[in-house]
Parts: structure tokens; C-alpha cells; sequence
């Protein structure tokens, strides 16, 4: 398996879309509702950015790669 290298530990949801991940796979892993993973910066706010912590983000992604 091929690990991805971010350029920072915290990215916005569009920085990750420049790095080629599609929105849907996105917003379907907020839904899970891990909020080490990724997480509102205003629950609050039905608009408010989405942030993902970039080290659990890949932890979660080489697992569901290693399921396939």
C-alpha cells in the first residue's frame, strides 16, 4: 500500500479535494462520526469548514484499503 503525504497535519476538506480525493469519500467519512478523524470548526453552523487530522485520516484510509 502506498501511504499519502500531506503537507500539514490539519487540512480543510477543499485541500485534500486539490490532493485528488473526491468530495463524496470525504463527507461520507465525517458522517462516520469519528471526530479524531475529522471534525466542524462550528458544529454550530450548517456551513462551518470541515478539518481533517491528516495522521488519522491515513490510518482510516490504509484500513479500508487493507479490507478491499
Amino acid at each position: 500500500m502506498i501511504e499519502q503525504k500531506y503537507s500539514k497535519p490539519v487540512m480543510k476538506m477543499s485541500e485534500l479535494m486539490e490532493l485528488g480525493f473526491p468530495r463524496s469519500y470525504l463527507t461520507r467519512i465525517y458522517y462516520t462520526g469519528d471526530r479524531k478523524i475529522s471534525w466542524k470548526t462550528n458544529p454550530a453552523k450548517s456551513n462551518s469548514m470541515i478539518l481533517f487530522d491528516t495522521a488519522e485520516f491515513e490510518k482510516y484510509r490504509q484500513k479500508q484499503m487493507a479490507v478491499r
